[in-house]
């Protein structure tokens, strides 16, 4: 019988650092002859839905789709690292109750911040913007809780990926 995957879940606001951070994480795990799978919402996002809208319905639906498909990597023995911002609690609680062995990542960091760090445009046209920009136009729930935090602007990339690996060793992931 193969055993379970865990999750890891890094959520923030766009142009956070998430990203930046799951690399650095998935280096330093590589580094230790640990594999995980990246899912990286724009590019699973462009697989699932080639038009996106990013309506409501929409990440509604390709939320829970990321979901699922972190459901099965993990249940056939593949180690998931979700880099999502997931602006809605519920997803996030959804995926931990899922699967058994998940983490939390919140990386907190002010809108002005992730605006001046913003190298995709999400930000740029703001104002009327056809998209609702998560943590703008469309509220970003916080996590109630997290099993990591990381701040954006005293924590390098780095050093967020060190914390995550500590947490995945105090909860016996690694």
């Amino acid at each position: 019988m193969t055993k379970p995957g865990w999750a890891i879940w890094i959520t923030g606001l766009p142009a956070s650092g998430k990203s930046t951070v799951v690399n650095a994480l998935k280096e330093g795990l590589d580094g230790m002859g640990i594999n995980a799978q990246i899912l990286e919402s724009d590019t699973v996002r462009r697989v699932l839905v080639p038009d996106p809208t990013c309506s409501p319905e929409e990440r509604e639906t390709f939320y829970n789709s990321l979901v699922y498909i972190g459901v099965l990597l993990t249940k056939n023995g593949v180690n998931v690292i979700f880099d999502a911002t997931a602006n809605k609690r519920r997803w996030r609680r959804a995926a931990r109750g899922l699967i058994e062995d998940f983490l939390q990542v919140y990386i907190k960091c002010p809108i002005e911040v992730c605006r001046g760090r913003d190298q995709r445009g999400v930000y740029r046209d703001e104002v009327g913007a056809a998209t609702l920009i998560q943590g703008a136009h469309e509220a970003y729930e916080e996590p109630w809780y997290a099993d990591v935090l990381l701040d954006c602007v005293r924590d390098s990339p780095q050093v967020s990926a060190e914390k995550i690996i500590e947490a995945m060793r105090e909860n016996d992931f690694i």
